[in-house]
């Protein structure tokens, strides 16, 4: 009887991996809404792709992609280099480049497919919310068949794709995290005056005072670490402008024309915007193609042959650790909650709520068992093509971090870090900064517009 029970159970789970219907029609889903599980299976397939790509890069697995059928031998080029150049040192470059590739094709298809999907009765919704085997086979096709992809110039086309959409998923990063520490900061200030003030205070003092202490020690190491007494003229500029900038950001933060019109404004925000911004300032410095400037530089030849003095390098390294962890928070943050404030929503094309109230968490339970409910009936709670272009943006950062942004010098024999990362990175952190500073100072200059 019992195993009767769990081959319903498996076949129940089944239809829910299969079944055309959206998620609810499945008792094998928790009781939550239909949107929210939709984001989070997507995020999931990005998550696996990345996975696969981590994989793909350690050193001993990346020494027999050369056994893959196609992916290495028969190949006249290598990275679009017509030598006789043994391919082996950059395979875990390519597979990267490969899953990225797939993963980025694959939220394309459905960032295309999903345009204008109103609500939940477009037959492209089951799509969107259904069919979860069938939608794990097509990533798994388009992966099999990036990997057959020519060399050719694939992997220095590919490489601009990568920064630009790196790029914008990392100004994405910077309005969630913009939105975070207001968010935060209003919280806490909410709870001092409903509550213990003095302890609420003294928390936002806390965390304050450690943001502020880290990235001061932070600054100190990059000083001593990315420069020299003579020369790294750029590492220099670099760490003294965005020192100069994340000052005056403070600075404004409570000023008290700043305070007046946002009494949540303070250094709370400042601070988490400060430490972020050294961060991508790190990064940014670690891809300086210059040995004496970059200690953190890694250095790949073309015949992947470990020597006594220069050792095969992993692709690890401290910033692309980092890049990571912000990588899977803000995706996570992307597909599981609305942001407390309209502007953010209506940037991020998403609703504070359910959009339509559909079926609602009493329509939830049948039999006593609680399933997924279908919350888009009236309307969409989240611009679906909006969602898989930032999974897609997700998937060439994550691309780009996990290869620390190499790629094939001018003489096709080594993999180096380009002058291209570096700046992108920098125009990033002053992108950032910018975006801050105009979100304390538009309700003063615009102040016929609701900013609450």
């Amino acid at each position: 009887m019992g195993a009767c029970l769990g081959v319903c159970s498996l076949l129940s789970c089944v239809s829910c991996l299969c079944g055309s219907a959206p998620c609810l029609l499945c008792g094998c889903c928790p009781s939550a809404k239909n949107s929210t599980i939709s984001r989070l299976l997507f995020t999931f397939f990005l998550f696996l792709g990345t996975l696969v790509s981590i994989i793909m890069i350690i050193p001993g697995v990346e020494k027999e992609l050369h056994k893959l059928p196609g992916f290495c031998e028969g190949s006249g080029s290598v990275l679009g280099v017509q030598t006789k150049v043994d391919c082996s040192s950059f395979l875990g470059h390519k597979a990267v480049y490969r899953m990225g590739f797939a993963m980025a094709a694959f939220f394309c298809l459905f960032a295309v497919l999903m345009v204008c999907v109103r609500s939940s009765k477009d037959p492209r919704a089951a799509l969107q919310n259904g069919f979860w085997f069938f939608k794990f086979l097509v990533l798994v096709g388009i992966t099999v068949g990036a990997f057959y992809i020519p060399d050719g110039t694939f992997t220095s086309v590919w490489f601009y794709f990568g920064v630009v959409g790196s790029f914008l998923f990392i100004l994405i990063q910077l309005v969630l995290l913009i939105d975070l520490a207001h968010s935060w900061s209003q919280r806490w200030l909410h709870n001092a005056e409903e509550g213990s003030a003095k302890g609420w205070y003294a928390a936002l003092c806390t965390v304050t005072f450690i943001f502020y202490a880290a990235s001061i020690t932070a600054i100190v190491l990059l000083y001593v670490y990315y420069t020299k007494p003579e020369g790294c003229t750029e590492g220099k500029a670099f760490i003294s402008i965005n020192l100069i900038l994340c000052l005056i950001v403070s600075v404004v933060s409570i000023l008290p024309k700043i305070q007046e019109a946002q009494p949540h404004s303070g250094l709370l925000q400042a601070s988490l915007i400060t430490l972020y911004t050294i961060y991508v300032t790190w990064a940014a410095l670690a891809n300086v193609p210059s040995q004496r400037c970059n200690p953190t530089l890694l250095l790949r030849n073309s015949t992947g042959s470990a020597t006594a003095t220069e050792p095969l390098t992993t692709w690890w390294d401290a910033p692309s650790i980092v890049g990571l962890v912000i990588f899977i928070l803000c995706t996570l943050f992307i597909s599981l909650r609305s942001s407390d404030h309209p502007q953010v929503n209506k940037l991020m094309l998403t609703e504070e709520s359910g959009a339509g109230a559909g079926a609602g968490p009493g329509a939830a339970e049948e039999g006593g068992v609680r399933r997924a409910y279908d919350n888009e009936q009236d309307g969409v709670s989240y611009n679906y093509t909006f969602f898989h272009l930032c999974l897609l943006l997700a998937a060439l950062y994550i691309m780009m971090t996990l290869t620390n942004w190499y790629r094939p010098d001018e003489s096709l024999q080594v993999l180096s870090s380009p002058w291209t990362a570096v700046w992108v990175k920098i125009s990033s952190s002053w992108a950032g900064l910018l975006l801050y500073l105009w979100t304390l100072v538009a309700p003063l200059l615009l102040p016929d517009r609701d900013f609450s």
